[in-house]
């Protein structure tokens, strides 16, 4: 199709397909190829430019007295005859007269919109660039094409497929679909985009299971039937050329179950649907070159008729194409009048619902027309646009590249370094309504111009149809994510998405899914049943709210109830003999210091603090020891009181009430001096033990100086054994007021409780130390408290005929004995 004008610019279009190619015998010259089967969406395209030229030359801004024309070819899908044409339109000459001296045709063109096919673009830019003619594709979207070094002269208005590829990772993750299979066609286009997809998926932890080529001659076609039935990934990205062959071939299979996932090549063609199709298409999803609303392009398509193009074969061979009818006589079919009306008939050509190719030939042509529009607006032979010279038509080229405009549908055109337009598409999603007919949705967008994060986004409230008749978003995972409290171990030799998980060690967590790692808790943390978080650790210490805590409470305060009713007992009957025989300022002193001693083990119960820690340990060993010396002055007393035989030798003066209470202070006064050096040089303080238990941390007090514990404890094993021993000797003295068997007993019991407590005290774990230490202060105390004063209460209270002066003297006692012990 040709229009004369000014200026000439060329267009390149798939209009019939596929191309037959010549038979080759070599007995004689081969035929030319022969194009067949008419293809509407690629003549459309070449009538958008059409429209694009006539719309520019009734412009009064752009290129005012410059009149556009066109020489629009046909590929016919086949590179021999698209680059055939190219050569034409470069060079001026008919395709036919290309060998020929002279020049015929058209002029050279400024510029070429087209070609549909990355393939044949690689294979035309590298002889067009040349000739430094610039080349603006529409469909061409080979990531490839953007080097600039191997095709300066290569511009597109449609992304290049580095764009696609990044949409579609960015659809894939959108949807958790980690693990899926791809198809592709074999050709730059397909093979190029597959590659990219795969490396860039592979960064963000998509794995590829399968990845089939797909060609006409059928070869590996079993291959890719086996791999849709026994492969476990559901979505499949078809990254196809040929997607109609295609179809027809896998129709015949039944596979089901797929989500497909489509390329921009296909997905908006709604002529791929068929009966046995439409359960492999419900539902396919993919991006697609947005929708624009071009005014003024759906009255033309839909107007056009053959006496526009009189000279055209191609507008024939259209005509006869969609009405099924011939303009020669024909007895096979109605003969063409060139008056049908297009918009009676339903196709491709006639939807004027929708332009996505044709806006980026509207934009490709308009590119170039403001190119030359700069070109002209020469100032003192330069150019104001480029500062470079007004002189050569390759200067169209260089306007090309600083190019920003808005065209009359309200696009913005620009490139970046690589002469790539912003990358924009629509996410459309099949669905296929209950009458059979195909409905293209427009589900969403990815606008690489936005920021990251809103790049891609989905429409609200929009119904999407899920592949394999699924209800729900299709899982297609190699394996599923690792829960919290487990980590992912890669398998050696398999996909980074095929994996195992395992559970967290002990002591460790994972608070993320498909964690890598599991983290160890910090020390007062311990990890929960699941294993995803930290708790804090609970703490354990002998309390008053628990069993043991509470049993030992209530035996500390029935021992001070029964040290105090026993002084009680004792100060009512403090002038009856058996009182007045047994010491009576020793025996209440006794009292008070045992009472002091069930108050001490109080102090063990409860939560330490610094206070409660440094008090637990000196209050029992001072008062112990006071309770002690009380004890061993009675012994001396006792044992004083019965060697003094001889008459005259009154022995008890050295041993009087005066010394007996020098005797417990000093006995006393040993251990504060331990305790007040115990405690300022390294005093008992509260501790966290995280080391004895794991899971738990052990509210204690530490010692401190163990020096300065086991010096306190000495001290009072060494009175105790040393009160056992005296008692021990006075054992077999007379019974009536004697009470050396009974503090002989109660030793004995002392020593008993303290020599097992060492080996339960250093055993035992946590609050248990504790609880045996308590026992131990309770037991003894008990032990002195019945040994030594339940005898003497049973006579006071039950006995009350023995508790006399004679009963108490008894007749073994002499006189002067019983006198001194009186005093």
């Amino acid at each position: 199709m040709h229009k004369p004008g000014d200026v000439i610019l060329g267009g390149l279009f798939e209009i019939h397909y596929p191309s037959v190619f010549p038979e080759l015998t070599f007995t004689s010259g081969p035929t030319q190829l022969s194009c067949q089967g008419f293809e509407p969406p690629g003549f459309r395209h070449a009538m958008t430019m059409a429209f694009a030229i006539e719309e520019i030359n009734r412009s009064a801004d752009l290129l005012p007295n410059v009149t556009l024309g066109y020489s629009l070819y046909d590929n016919c899908a086949t590179l021999v005859i698209g680059f055939s044409a190219v050569l034409s339109l470069a060079s001026g000459r008919e395709e036919h007269s290309l060998l020929q001296e002279a020049c015929v045709g058209p002029p050279p063109v400024l510029g070429i919109v087209g070609d549909s096919f990355s393939t044949f673009s690689i294979a035309i830019s590298d002889v067009i660039g040349l000739f430094k003619l610039p080349i603006v594709s529409h469909l061409s979207t080979c990531a490839c094409l953007s080097d600039k070094r191997q095709f300066p002269t290569f511009f597109r208005t449609v992304p290049s497929d580095h764009f696609q590829i990044i949409g579609l990772v960015h659809l894939m993750k959108y949807f958790d679909w980690r693990w899926v299979g791809i198809i592709y066609s074999q050709g730059v286009y397909s093979e190029e985009g597959t590659m990219a997809f795969a490396k860039e998926a592979e960064k963000e932890g998509i794995c590829v299971e399968y990845r089939l080529p797909y060609s006409k001659t059928h070869v590996k076609f079993p291959a890719i039937v086996e791999a849709l039935r026994k492969s476990s990934s559901k979505v499949v990205l078809l990254f196809l050329s040929f997607t109609k062959s295609f179809l027809s071939e896998i129709e015949k299979y039944n596979i089901t179950g797929k989500q497909c996932v489509g390329s921009e090549a296909w997905i908006t063609k709604t002529d791929l649907a068929s009966d046995r199709r439409k359960s492999i298409l419900q539902g396919a999803m993919g991006f697609a070159l947005p929708q624009a609303s071009i005014p003024g392009l759906g009255e033309f398509l839909l107007s056009f008729k053959p006496s526009d193009e009189p000279q055209s074969a191609i507008v024939k061979d259209f005509w006869e194409s969609f009405f099924d009818c011939s303009f020669s006589p024909s007895n096979t079919s109605a003969t063409c009048t060139g008056t049908e009306d297009l918009s009676t008939v339903s196709s491709d050509y006639t939807d004027v619902t929708h332009f996505r190719p044709e806006n980026n030939v509207y934009k490709a042509v308009y590119l170039v027309a403001y190119a030359i529009h700069a070109l002209l607006q020469c100032h003192n032979g330069s150019n104001p646009t480029t500062g470079k010279s007004c002189v050569t038509k390759d200067q169209v080229l260089e306007h090309i590249k600083y190019m920003n405009f808005t065209t009359q549908s309200g696009a913005n055109v620009f490139f970046d370094e690589n002469g790539d337009s912003v990358a924009q598409y629509d996410l459309v999603n099949w669905q296929i309504k209950d009458d059979g007919s195909v409905e293209i949705v427009n589900i969403g967008q990815f606008d690489t111009s936005l920021p990251e994060l809103q790049k891609f986004k989905l429409k609200d409230n929009t119904r999407i149809v899920w592949g394999g008749n699924s209800i729900e978003v299709p899982r297609s995972v190699c394996r599923e994510p690792c829960p919290p409290g487990t980590r992912k171990a890669i398998k050696k030799h398999k996909p980074v998405c095929c994996f195992d998980c395992f559970e967290c060690p002990e002591g460790t967590i994972s608070n993320e899914t498909s964690s890598p790692d599991c983290l160890i808790c910090p020390p007062e943390f311990w990890p929960n049943e699941k294993k995803d978080q930290c708790l804090p650790k609970p703490t354990e210490y002998l309390s008053y709210n628990e069993i043991m805590g509470a049993l030992l409470t209530g035996f500390g305060c029935v021992g001070i109830f029964l040290s105090l009713l026993t002084s009680i007992i004792f100060l009512t009957h403090k002038e009856t003999p058996i009182v007045k025989a047994n010491n009576s300022e020793l025996s209440f002193l006794l009292l008070f210091s045992l009472t002091l001693c069930f108050l001490c083990s109080l102090t063990f119960i409860g939560r330490p603090s610094e206070w409660s820690c440094m008090l637990r340990h000196t209050a029992f060993g001072i008062t112990f020891v006071l309770c002690i010396s009380c004890v061993l002055g009675k012994t001396i007393v006792v044992l004083m009181a019965f060697r003094a035989t001889l008459p005259g030798r009154n022995m008890m003066k050295w041993f009087g009430p005066a010394q007996q209470r020098l005797s417990v202070l000093s006995f006393t006064l040993v251990q504060v001096v331990i305790c007040v050096l115990w405690l300022t040089t390294n005093p008992p303080f509260p501790r966290m033990n995280m080391i004895y238990y794991k899971d738990k941390i052990i509210l204690e007090c530490a010692l401190g100086s163990a020096v300065g514990f086991w010096a306190v404890l000495g001290y009072i094993g060494l009175l105790a054994l040393l009160c056992f021993i005296l008692a021990f000797f006075a054992r077999k003295l007379p019974d009536s007021f004697n009470e050396a068997k009974l503090i002989t007993f109660s030793m004995l019991i002392f020593c008993a409780v303290w020599i097992t407590f060492i080996p339960a005290y250093v055993s035992s774990p946590g609050k248990f130390t504790v609880a045996v230490e308590t026992f131990a202060i309770l037991s003894s105390a008990f032990g002195l408290l019945i040994c030594i004063f339940a005898p003497k209460c049973y006579i006071i209270l039950i006995k009350p005929e023995k508790n006399r002066r004679r009963a108490v003297m008894g007749k073994f006692v002499v006189p002067h004995i019983c006198f001194c012990f009186w005093f």
